[in-house]
């Protein structure tokens, strides 16, 4: 995903349609949390003018995440639309978007494409199945409880209480 300024000149003015699929396996380097990352399909067009070339992507694919209740890998569905606007003279241009200076006489659009990536990881994922366990259960003095096994187990200090209202009290009996 590199182009020089010559091969986007030659479309000025024109569509310039792109339709690739890229790896991207190097942002596992950057965040650990990242088990694999499957290829991205990257599709879009660019529209290229004497100042600036403006990059309308589509990205689509997965990463695999570990769950954050039992770390077992959990598929996380990727389709981001974005827009990249690369400005090719030191020209100050007022946009809303965030735009990138061209270094050289290349455009490459990888490093971008990695930072929307990992700007799409999400704090915490969460896995459908819940039979697979990866994470222990229990260990030496705990285990996992779940809400409606809290509520109906009784504290074994206070189980002679439970008892207290079933008493009848009888004058007789004093």
């Amino acid at each position: 995903m590199k182009w020089t300024l010559s091969q986007l000149q030659k479309y000025r003015s024109k569509d310039f349609p792109f339709d690739e699929t890229v790896s991207v396996d190097e942002i596992t380097q950057v965040d650990p949390t990242i088990r694999s990352v499957s290829p991205m399909h990257i599709t879009g067009r660019a529209d290229i003018d004497a100042a600036k070339v403006t990059f309308h992507l589509k990205i689509e694919g997965h990463l695999v995440l570990p769950c954050s209740r039992t770390l077992v890998d959990v598929n996380y569905p990727i389709n981001v639309e974005t827009t990249e606007t690369f400005l090719l003279k030191g020209l100050d241009y007022e946009t809303e978007e965030e735009v990138h200076q061209v270094k050289g006489e290349v455009i490459d659009l990888m490093p971008v494409v990695q930072e929307i990536l990992l700007l799409e990881v999400p704090m915490q994922v969460f896995c459908e199945d819940s039979g697979d366990e990866g994470a222990p259960q229990s260990g030496k003095d705990w285990e996992v409880i779940h809400e409606q096994e809290k509520r109906e187990k009784i504290d074994p200090r206070l189980a002679g209480l439970a008892n207290f209202f079933d008493q009848k009290d009888n004058p007789s009996d004093k």
